[in-house]
């Protein structure tokens, strides 16, 4: 049997094989003709392998060069077995056909097979010891990189090779090993120091990263001369640094030296501008700019996005649609994210249409961004069936709807996925754990929750942080757990000298009236931050839930003389990408006497169905008639009453607010989705509410 035939017996079980007999015409003088030659080109360049193959079947004596065209073309297109039994046949091989295939091997995933042919190969050359070296540091396999190293011939190891163990080792996160080879180096180029310079900087470590490239400007000799990509990720590292001084510097450099007109260089300045908060700089670059492709217009896409920008963003996106180009996945997740921040339902789907016709759609970056926007919009069953449909899933896909589903009060559905997230072997992190014990305590799984913290405290104890011991208290709070979550604050390891602990446990307080611990909670947060409106806020609706005024007077008192102000409620509703605000009893909008006459139809239905109004959640010191009154005009009723009266019959309406919704105004929304028939979805501080026939998505525990 002739050796490859035995790494063909590994690729059985999944391909077809074509008869030893289908190659007849080997041995036979070498006659093709030019215009065949050309032929079987121009299908391989397109893909079209098999009518290439028929092609390449009638010439009587394929050269090496054919031979190995057919054998790389065969595994860019991942049929390894082709490529396989076509080198299999040949009765003479070069070191470019070995290499060839030994680098199919790799980028068909079959580390294994090319292994065995490296073994097998008689000549190696230095591409062929580079090739391996980097596909074992792909598949992880560092040791084996190592290995094939350190037992290079010494002649043979090139500087390429060097760089490869750089690379490899950045690549796995061994940040010392790559310094290691570095500096052992006997002779370095200026992909080295790149490598270098990128390395540090994809590792987090940006200003060593910076020091280096100041390092190869006073120690390099003249002959090595910085490289576009040695700016960009020079550049790139000062962006993650806000370091503004050094990038003018770096600026000055690439215009110096001509670069400015380098794609990669231009993207890295709008994005080190933008960073710096001088957005306005990265616009003038860009326009500055004769010729403007994807990543350019991406990077100014990206920069307005962080320097919350949002509208002008959305603008930046549809110009660069209307200059013919074509949005990647970068440009598609940020527009995504600023839809996001806008909460504009209406023009994210329009940009998850168009990634659709791309197909982008399951590209894991583009989904996972779709899967964020329609969490936050409102739209968890749309975000579930993005995330099924990614082909690839990450730790941020599963981290995205795990807190999304959560944040919708679908507990049992977050436990869910993170069961088969681990059953995929995906490891969690800190986000993930926000997420699982956001769905614990929304939906009043207070075992489970300890037993996800107990866990992580044990395996992952630097995953832990100060947020996930605030969510514990207040799991234990919202579960008449006080003692317990008092206990909790005061025995956790970190130093409790952050406030949110603390007004996790004045929550869970306030919810179960208990006015000694509350009181208690709320000086230790006043002794740690005087400012804090939270705790003023939570204490004083204690008060005035039960009637204590003067407490309520006392505690106002108090806050003004702390200069601290009450945060107002605020609901709005996004309609046709504008955005409208609602405050209680606000009657500024345009629609106002259309709003109110709304308001007032749905409070006879409400009483019809026999609502009355709790006036304990008016927190005002007036008569009860004066508290009901004010309950019907609160914040949300009225945006969701301009909704009702703006959009079509029976379509969802969505509303955000800025506070904890109040119970009256839940109770109320449960009827009024009833007496329309529409779901009413209402993101609060807390969660989101999905209202529908009478009943809420939250069970009434939020």
């Amino acid at each position: 049997m002739p050796m490859i035939s035995r790494h063909l017996i590994k690729l059985q079980s999944f391909h077809n094989f074509i008869s030893i007999n289908a190659f007849p015409y080997f041995n036979k003088s070498n006659t093709q003709s030019l215009t065949t030659s050309s032929s079987l080109s121009d299908h391989l360049q397109n893909n079209r392998l098999d009518e290439a193959r028929s092609i390449f079947n009638k010439i009587p004596s394929p050269t090496l060069h054919l031979c190995t065209k057919m054998i790389s073309a065969y595994s860019a297109n991942n049929r390894l077995t082709d490529a396989l039994q076509l080198f299999d046949q040949m009765s003479t091989r070069d070191s470019i056909c070995w290499n060839s295939l030994i680098k199919g091997c790799l980028d068909c995933g079959h580390l294994d097979i090319a292994s065995k042919l490296f073994d097998e190969m008689p000549d190696r050359t230095v591409v062929t010891w580079t090739t391996m070296i980097n596909g074992n540091f792909k598949f992880g396999m560092i040791e084996a990189a190592e290995y094939l190293f350190f037992n290079m011939n010494v002649n043979v190891k090139d500087i390429a090779v060097w760089n490869s163990m750089i690379h490899g080792y950045f690549c796995n996160g061994r940040v010392d090993d790559a310094v290691r080879v570095f500096d052992e180096m006997p002779r370095r180029n200026v992909i080295s120091w790149t490598s270098m310079i990128s390395g540090l900087d994809q590792q987090g470590m940006s200003r060593k990263a910076l020091l280096m490239f100041k390092r190869m400007m006073i120690m390099s000799s003249s002959s090595i001369i910085p490289s576009s990509n040695t700016f960009s990720s020079a550049i790139t590292a000062s962006a993650n640094v806000l370091e503004l001084e050094m990038g003018l510097q770096l600026h000055g450099q690439v215009f110096k030296r001509g670069y400015f007109s380098d794609e990669f260089v231009t993207a890295s300045l709008l994005t080190f501008y933008a960073n710096c908060n001088q957005i306005d700089e990265s616009r003038e670059i860009f326009i500055e700019l004769s010729r403007k492709n994807v990543v350019v217009w991406t990077s100014l896409l990206t920069g307005y996005g962080l320097n919350h920008r949002h509208e002008e963003a959305m603008e930046i996106f549809v110009e660069m649609m209307k200059n013919g180009v074509l949005p990647n996945e970068s440009s598609l997740a940020s527009a995504l994210n600023s839809c996001s921040e806008l909460e504009d339902i209406e023009r994210g789907k329009e940009i998850h249409v168009v990634s659709i016709k791309l197909g982008l759609e399951t590209e894991v970056y583009v989904g996972n961004s779709l899967v964020s926007f329609y969490s936050g919009c409102g739209c968890i069953r749309d975000a579930f069936a993005i995330f099924e449909r990614i082909e690839e899933k990450n730790l941020v896909s599963w981290n995205s709807i795990i807190v999304g589903c959560a944040k919708h009060g679908h507990g049992k559905w977050a436990l869910s996925l993170y069961s088969k997230m681990i059953r995929g072997e995906i490891n969690p992190d800190e986000i993930t754990l926000t997420g699982l014990l956001y769905a614990c305590c929304h939906t009043g799984m207070l075992t489970k929750g300890k037993k996800l913290f107990r866990y992580f405290d044990k395996f992952k104890p630097f995953d832990i942080q100060i947020e996930h011991y605030s969510c514990m208290v207040d799991i234990m709070g919202r579960a008449g757990e006080l003692d317990e979550a008092e206990q909790f604050v005061k025995t956790m390891p970190i130093e409790p000298n952050n406030t949110m602990p603390w007004l996790s446990l004045l929550s869970g307080c306030r919810t179960h009236s208990n006015f000694k611990l509350a009181e208690k909670a709320a000086n230790i947060i006043f002794n740690l931050d005087p400012k804090c409106s939270g705790a003023y806020v939570l204490l004083s609706n204690l008060y005035a839930s039960t009637g204590k005024w003067a407490d309520v007077a006392r505690l106002r008192v108090k806050m003004k003389r702390a200069g601290v102000a009450k945060q107002p409620g605020r609901s709005w509703v996004i309609l046709k990408g504008r955005k409208h605000v609602f405050v209680s009893g606000d009657r500024s909008h345009p629609l106002s006497e259309m709003i109110y006459d709304k308001l007032r139809w749905l409070g006879e239905r409400l009483r019809k169905e026999g609502y009355v109004p709790d006036i304990g959640f008016d927190l005002h010191d007036v008569e009860d008639e004066q508290k009901g009154a004010a309950l019907s005009y609160h914040s949300e009723r009225l945006a969701i009453a301009f909704a009702l009266i703006s959009s079509l019959e029976g379509c969802t309406i969505t509303v955000m607010k800025n506070l904890r919704v109040c119970g009256d105004c839940h109770s109320a929304i449960k009827i009024i989705a009833k007496i329309v028939g529409r779901e009413i979805v209402l993101r609060d501080s807390s969660r989101f509410h999905h209202f529908r026939d009478g009943f809420c998505s939250c069970g009434d525990y939020w």
